[in-house]
Parts: C-alpha cells; sequence; structure tokens
C-alpha cells in the first residue's frame, strides 16, 4: 500500500470527512499542530481515533523546542531552542552537549507518553540570515562543526527514548535571508561555500548512519540546480544525496502549501516532489475537499526501495516495535493458545525439546546520561 503523504486535522476532533480521508490509500501518517491540542485527555482520545481507524499510519509533531514547540503546559516539559543549547557550548562544550543529549531524551519522551511517534527534529541549519530559522534561534549555533557536534547529542537523546529524528531543512536554509513559508528564496552561494557550512552538518551525519530521515528546503540553489528548490531537484535529491552521500532514510517534503513550494497546483506540486525523489510529502493547511481531491488525483507509483525505506524508518518507532514484538509473540504462542488438546502441544514440545518457544533478553535501560561518553565526541 502507497503511504505517500503527511495530512493534517483541522480541530480537536477527527470530522467525519477527515474519517473518510483518513482511510485513503495515499496516506501515511499525520502532523499535529497546536489547534488540535487542548489539554491531555482531548490528545490522548484524538490519537486513540485516529488509530482505530488507521492503526498503520504514524503521527507527527513540530516540537523542536522555544517558538516552535506545538503543546505546552499541561504534562509537556518547556524545552529550550536549539540556540540555547548553542550558548551553553560556548560557556562549557561538555554542558552544552550533556543538555542537548538530555533534552533530546526529554522531548522524545514527553511526546512518546501521550502516543504521537515522531518530533520534526532537529534543525541543521546555521545560525545565520534568516528570519525563520535565527530570528526564532532555531538553529544550534553559526559554526557547523558545533552544530554536528550538538545535533549528534539531541539525536541521540532522541534514539534512546525510542523515536528517529528528520533532520532539516537540507541543504541547509540558515545563511539564506528570504524565509519560505512566505516566499520563493533563492541563494547564489557557490557549491564551495555551501559544502564548507551549510552543507556540512548533513554530510558528517549522513556518514555516522545518524540521520533516519531529511527534509530538504524550498530554497533554490543557482549553483547546483538553477530551475529547482531543494525539494523539486532530482540533482539535490538522488545526485548528491542518494548518490553522491548514500542516504539510506527517507526523504520527507516540507509543506508543499508553503509560497517556496509554489510550482503549481497541489497535485502539480506533489507529483513534482516525487520524481525528485521524495518518499513521502507533507500536505497540510488545505480544505478538506482540495486535501481529499489531491489524494485521489495524484498519479505517482510508488518504487518497492521507497515503501522499504518507509517501512524501516517506521519500524524505529517504539508504537511499531510494540506492535511488531506483540504480533511475534502471537506467532510463537497462538498454536499452543487455539489447542484443544493440550497434549498436542506437550507432545510438540517433547519432539523438540531444544525448541525455544520464545526468547527474551531483558535489557537495562540506559539514560541518555550513562551513554553519554560511548556516544558523543566532543
Amino acid at each position: 500500500m502507497p503511504n505517500l503523504f503527511m495530512i493534517d486535522l483541522e480541530g480537536t476532533e477527527v470530522s467525519e470527512i477527515e474519517k473518510k480521508i483518513l482511510q485513503h490509500k495515499n496516506v501515511g501518517a499525520i502532523i499535529l499542530f497546536t489547534r488540535n491540542f487542548t489539554n491531555p485527555e482531548q490528545l490522548k482520545k484524538l490519537i486513540e481515533d485516529v488509530r482505530s481507524i488507521r492503526p498503520d499510519i504514524f503521527i507527527a509533531v513540530d516540537h523542536e523546542g522555544g517558538i516552535v514547540q506545538r503543546f505546552q503546559r499541561h504534562g509537556f516539559r518547556s524545552l529550550p531552542a536549539a540556540r540555547v543549547y548553542g550558548d551553553v557550548y560556548n560557556l562549557n562544550p561538555v554542558a552544552g552537549i550533556k543538555l542537548a543529549l538530555q533534552y533530546g531524551e526529554i522531548m522524545a519522551n514527553d511526546l512518546l507518553a501521550y502516543g504521537i511517534d515522531l518530533s520534526l527534529a532537529p534543525v541543521l541549519d546555521i545560525h545565520g540570515v534568516n528570519s525563520v530559522i535565527a530570528k526564532l534561534d532555531r538553529a544550534f549555533h553559526s559554526d557547523p562543526n558545533v552544530i554536528i557536534k550538538l545535533a549528534e547529542a539531541f539525536i541521540q537523546g532522541m534514539k534512546v527514548a525510542g523515536m528517529p529524528s528528520v533532520s532539516k531543512h537540507f541543504p541547509g536554509h540558515g545563511s539564506c535571508s528570504f524565509d519560505s513559508h512566505v516566499v520563493k528564496p533563492t541563494y547564489d552561494a557557490s557549491e564551495n561555500q555551501l559544502r564548507d557550512n551549510d552543507l556540512k552538518p548533513f554530510v558528517n551525519l549522513i556518514q555516522k548512519k545518524l540521520l533516519a530521515a531529511v527534509m530538504p528546503a524550498h530554497v533554490t540553489y543557482t549553483a547546483i540546480d538553477s530551475e529547482n528548490p531543494a525539494g523539486f531537484s532530482k540533482v539535490w535529491l538522488q545526485k548528491i544525496l542518494r548518490e553522491e552521500l548514500d542516504f539510506q532514510g527517507i526523504i520527507l517534503s516540507d509543506c508543499l502549501g508553503m509560497a517556496g513550494a509554489d510550482i503549481g497546483d497541489m497535485k502539480t506540486r506533489s507529483e513534482r516532489a516525487l520524481e525528485a525523489g521524495c518518499d513521502m510529502l507533507i500536505v497540510c493547511h488545505q480544505t478538506r475537499e482540495a486535501l481529499f481531491n489531491v489524494l485521489e488525483t495524484v498519479s505517482f507509483n510508488q518504487s518497492n526501495e521507497s515503501s522499504k525505506r518507509l517501512d524501516i524508518f517506521k519500524q524505529q518507532m517504539v508504537h511499531f516495535k510494540n506492535l511488531n514484538l506483540h504480533k511475534e509473540t502471537l506467532k510463537t504462542f497462538l498454536p499452543f493458545m487455539l489447542s484443544s488438546n493440550l497434549n498436542s502441544a506437550t507432545s510438540s514440545l517433547n519432539q523438540n525439546p531444544n525448541k525455544e518457544i520464545i526468547k527474551t533478553e531483558e535489557k537495562p535501560k540506559v539514560s541518555s546520561s550513562e551513554s553519554f561518553n560511548k556516544t558523543v565526541s566532543i
């Protein structure tokens, strides 16, 4: 089944038309916003309702910290903006890295406690001139080498909790002054400038096999592909990200409703992004009728490789790991549970005395601080 789209919900409950939309074969995930949250009980009920309709899809949210934290109070910790870790790093590098590690885990645990599988974090952009990155303190630092250390720590904290990461905005949005939410930005840096600065955190962390997913920017980098924003560029997504950097994770588009993605109607945007190399597309802030129309009309045959990447990505999430464990347990025990004759089960075991019914290994829970020295280098 194709899982091409991550979609939104309009309110605090699943509407009748959204129940129909959620059942569409092209829906693979939902993304939540502040408008979907009033209190913990309501949030849990909303997620239960979504899972009752589509237990196979995952649930995401933008929960970076600072300004970009969709759920606040009511049991959710207030998370520092990414720039705070950089400021602490400037005072004490070890403390900055430990703080990023700690809050990566806290952020993930807060969301997982409510059944939310994924935060679209961290931002790997440089703290530069961009109004929606630098002025909102969403970037760790102005030095790409420090970004690498802090992002690695934050991602490791997420992994300890059981959450994969989504690193954004490839190949770097921080040095481009325009906001792709409201305009179609271009960035005229040379290829060498990009590789030495904006692109560097992505390259390093991909080489370390730490990036489970990458979100491309709606920015046109004229020195590399002057015709297409990165999220619609086969040069960036296939030639550089897949072939040169050997990135094996998923490519998740930024929201196709943004002005920076305006290369045509929503059907055109969707098909062009998929053709360029995206595995899944975010489409939100559309009328429900327009959203359903996109799901119905987009024509694209998802490759087996893309489907496999999405499956691997989902298996890194706690919810789907637990589902698989439950399925494997049932697969092992169900023949015995359904047997009306206990002797037949006993006989089966007697014929295979060395066969293990199920093998479990108790693993001690390792906190992010205990694993710090093993996972993060200064």
